[in-house]
């Protein structure tokens, strides 16, 4: 029953809208049964098919979920409600180790980079008609891909990697469909997944990757998409190594209709090899993005693939922004050439601090996952406890709950922010966090 809140409408968007208020206020709250829709459609005077309708919409929205006969129901985690408000704001003297940022001192000056860009604009203008993705840009991408083993595919530019995820999704899937998703896994794509109407079956992942007995009972299942995080997945650190790959190669070769979606995450800020799978199945995509190794706000990423998956893409991309700007390309082409970052110093400076932490917990007799990247996952025996504790301690770390769906609660911390001297004292909160809440009688 819906108690004192009554959905209004008489058009489907109107009452799509009046759910999503309700949503949005806590009147209807996560897993609230709505009405069948035949019964709202009596209560509010209108045709079953306009219920039915806005039904449909609330779904391609992520709002809600259908299961069979169990009805419609508010989603757990509505797609109007981000993965990232499950957040812990730093109050002042507290160190912020749940953000996720790269260390501003390893990013570059972007000041002779744009200088770059302006001045090769003076010479030819970004006007309409030109093609979307700067020659030279694509060239260079392309052969850094060939580099690495990444198969042969033209080169697509999009905002970020989250949008071409979403833009490949798109390309390829219709609301309903199922989406192999790695768990624990980006919040932002967790939150995606539901927000473009698909459903997300949790993937295991273990330091090595995805576990491929994992890929085959969910593909098996039906699911026609997977998503996987190359190296330094987040939150992790997790990276795909050789025997891994082969293991989910020979799983896609048995499922070769299956859409395959890689971010390269650690791109740049890694030492470790890439083992691609890309290839593997007809539609396939693999990104990378600026973000972690030359500065999040720069808002470029590397989309390759299979042709008739960059076609679509493309295509789309042209009725909505049309392409990525050129003034960005060119900058972040210049960051390249000019050798503006040293991935090498890069991925030592986090491999250092993470392989400390790690080390360092271990020896507090904390298990913590963190192969590659920036980010320690530490499984907690109660997760709002240990953010709690930390956070008493002067660490704010993020909280599992934003990157999970089935796996056991854990803390996310991201080493960037912390020196040498940072490490013991971070790991005795931590191993001090971990553990169980200690029970307190009230006399």
């Amino acid at each position: 029953m819906l108690g004192e809140y009554r959905i209004s409408g008489r058009r489907a968007s109107e009452i799509a809208a009046s759910v999503e208020r309700g949503v949005s206020s806590g009147d209807l709250p996560p897993g609230h049964v709505l009405p069948p829709m035949r019964e709202l459609a009596a209560r509010l005077e209108v045709n079953p098919n306009t219920v039915a309708a806005a039904y449909r919409t609330l779904r391609e929205r992520g709002v809600i979920e259908t299961a069979g006969r169990r009805g419609s129901r508010v989603r757990a985690a509505p797609a109007s409600t981000s993965r990232g408000s499950l957040r812990i704001e730093a109050p002042p003297g507290v160190r912020d180790l749940g953000e996720g940022n790269p260390d501003p001192e390893l990013l570059p000056d972007l000041g002779p980079a744009f200088a770059a860009a302006a001045a090769a604009d003076a010479e030819c203008h970004g006007l309409y008609g030109q093609p979307p993705v700067v020659p030279e840009f694509a060239a260079y991408a392309r052969a850094a891909l060939d580099a690495d083993g990444v198969p042969a595919g033209p080169v697509a530019v999009t905002s970020g990697a989250l949008d071409a995820i979403e833009r490949v999704l798109a390309a390829h899937l219709r609301p309903g469909d199922t989406v192999a998703v790695e768990d624990p896994g980006w919040g932002s794509v967790l939150d995606l997944v539901p927000a473009l109407g698909l459903r997300a079956v949790p993937v295991g992942v273990d330091d090595s990757g995805p576990l491929a007995a994992d890929v085959e009972r969910a593909l098996r299942a039906g699911a026609r998409a997977l998503v996987v995080t190359c190296r330094a997945q987040n939150p992790t650190g997790a990276s795909v190594d050789a025997q891994r790959a082969r293991e989910l190669r020979a799983v896609l070769d048995r499922h070769p209709d299956v859409l395959l979606i890689e971010d390269d995450h650690g791109h740049a800020i890694v030492d470790l090899p890439l083992h691609p799978l890309a290839g593997a199945t007809a539609h396939w995509a693999f990104i990378r993005s600026t973000a972690k190794a030359y500065g999040p706000d720069l808002r470029v990423a590397t989309l390759t693939g299979d042709t008739v998956t960059l076609d679509r893409v493309e295509g789309r991309q042209r009725l909505g922004p049309g392409w990525v700007s050129r003034l960005l390309q060119r900058a972040v082409l210049h960051l390249w050439t000019s050798g503006a970052v040293d991935s090498r110093t890069v991925a030592r400076s986090y491999g250092d601090r993470r392989k400390a932490l790690v080390q360092a917990l271990a020896e507090r007799g904390v298990s913590a996952g963190g192969r590659s990247g920036m980010n320690v996952w530490v499984p907690v025996s109660d997760e709002t406890g240990a953010v709690a504790r930390l956070l008493h301690a002067g660490w704010a770390v993020a909280p599992g709950g934003r990157f999970r769906l089935d796996t056991p609660q854990a803390v996310r911390l991201t080493v960037s922010p912390l020196a040498a001297a940072d490490i013991g004292p971070l790991a005795d909160a931590v191993a001090a966090a971990a553990g169980p809440v200690r029970p307190v009688s009230y006399g």
